[in-house]
């Protein structure tokens, strides 16, 4: 019973449906100190077959899926790699190994390419994804030039993470810059319940945190995460007044300045899960959120005391952030305040057209001053506007939104548009359906 006291299903007939919507179900079982072998074919059941005494234990599942049900029955490497990965980062210390045996005509994509190259990996991966490449270079034609059916190319990944969150948390700031060392994880256990948490905070300006139930991908959240966010904005909060991070106690730091450059990821198991809706992407119980909140503000509470220096450089970020948040509200007012909508709202370096029609009409952003003079000479001014913006401007991927709305030709461009930005965006308000850069 400890086997399933967990389990990523609800009704316990995950078999029994992969069997109705196959066209042949082998199973190789390994028990009681023999092997027994069962095939199902259009869902019914052969004989169940006793084989050679064994000291193995396990079972091996294959199955065909049914032509006639879906529409396709090629599977993709990439979508199955990511979600074996997740599983085995879930699982410290488990080993998942994932091989793809089809014939090199398949087209299954460039082992390099797939996301999951940005994990660590182990010296059995990257041998293996040489001798891959080398099978690959040596593949065997016909006299057509075409790669014979017997040739295949097989690519194998391993995944075995010993550190199980910690290092799903590394290898989701693989290619951003952690701005303290350590990554601060904690497990607890509860009357029905598990959590697990691992996070660490890097020096960008979005949070990744992803969160799991029974395994399984919360993609929409959920309790779970709800309890954890809590938990982090009232603990940070009460850390900063109390070490005087904060000028005044009444500044609050918002959930969204806190978790900003988070990377973090949360893992809770139930006994009996509840997911919202059919798809299982939001967790829905709610003595979870409880217990999750309960946890993480006992943890988080210690681990702030007892790492001063690193909890000083999270809080001075959140500060930062929550700056940055107020000085784009004001950016944002102006912005509003120059609405193309107002009187004279327009930018003036901005060589309007006539037409009224936005459907008709289209506006070119060239570079510098001398550029916008030939093309107002040459354009055709019923549907043509014009707007010159300087060479080289604020790199808005990058920057602050702040600092991104306080440019002045992203001033320009947004109030020429006149769709408004952020919450007042709207797309119905657009002076221009065709855009030439």
């Amino acid at each position: 019973s400890d086997s399933y006291a967990v389990s990523g299903g609800l009704h316990g007939v995950g078999i029994s449906v992969v069997n109705a919507l196959s066209k042949t179900v082998e199973l190789e079982i390994n028990h009681a100190g023999f092997s027994w072998e069962q095939t199902y074919t259009n869902a019914v059941p052969g004989p169940l077959k006793k084989g050679a005494p064994t000291k193995k234990t396990g079972t091996t599942v294959r199955y065909w899926a049914d032509e006639k049900i879906f529409e396709t029955t090629t599977y993709d490497f990439d979508t199955i790699a990511r979600r074996l990965q997740e599983m085995a980062f879930l699982n410290k210390g488990l080993t998942i190994t994932l091989t793809d045996e089809r014939p090199a005509t398949i087209e299954v994509g460039d082992a390099d390419d797939v996301d999951v190259a940005e994990a660590p990996k182990s010296e059995d991966e990257l041998a293996e994804e040489a001798a891959n490449t080398e099978l690959a270079d040596e593949a065997v034609v016909d006299a057509e030039g075409k790669p014979e059916n017997s040739k295949k190319k097989s690519r194998t990944r391993i995944y075995h993470y010993p550190g199980g969150l910690e290092d799903f948390v590394r290898h989701l700031n693989n290619r951003k810059t952690a701005i303290h060392n350590s990554v601060l994880s904690f497990t607890a256990k509860g009357t029905g319940h598990e959590l697990e948490v691992a996070m660490q905070w890097n020096s960008g300006y979005a949070e990744s945190v992803h969160t799991f139930a029974n395994t399984i991908n919360t993609h929409e959240g959920g309790t779970h995460e709800e309890g954890f966010r809590s938990a982090l904005t009232a603990t940070v909060n009460k850390y900063a007044t109390e070490k005087k991070l904060v000028k005044d106690k009444g500044d609050k730091l918002t959930g969204e300045d806190i978790r900003e450059g988070l990377a973090a990821v949360i893992s809770v198991k139930v006994a009996d899960p509840q997911f919202e809706g059919q798809t299982k992407t939001k967790l829905g119980i709610t003595e979870v959120k409880s217990f999750v909140q309960k946890v993480s503000n006992e943890n988080l509470a210690h681990w702030f005391e007892s790492n001063p220096a690193e909890a000083k450089i999270i809080i001075r970020k959140a500060v930062e952030s929550a700056n940055a948040r107020l000085a784009a509200r004001k950016a944002r007012e102006l912005v509003r305040r120059k609405s193309a909508n107002d009187i004279g709202g327009l930018p003036g370096k901005l060589a309007d057209c006539r037409s009224k029609d936005p459907s008709k009409c289209e506006v070119y952003i060239v570079e510098g001053d001398s550029a916008g003079g030939s093309a107002k000479s040459g354009r055709d001014s019923m549907y043509q506007a014009i707007l010159p913006i300087r060479g080289k401007i604020i790199n808005v991927e990058k920057a602050r939104i702040d600092r991104v709305l306080k440019n002045t030709e992203v001033q320009s461009i947004i109030t020429a548009f006149g769709t408004g930005i952020h919450d007042e965006f709207d797309i119905s308000k657009l002076r221009y359906h065709k855009i030439v850069l």
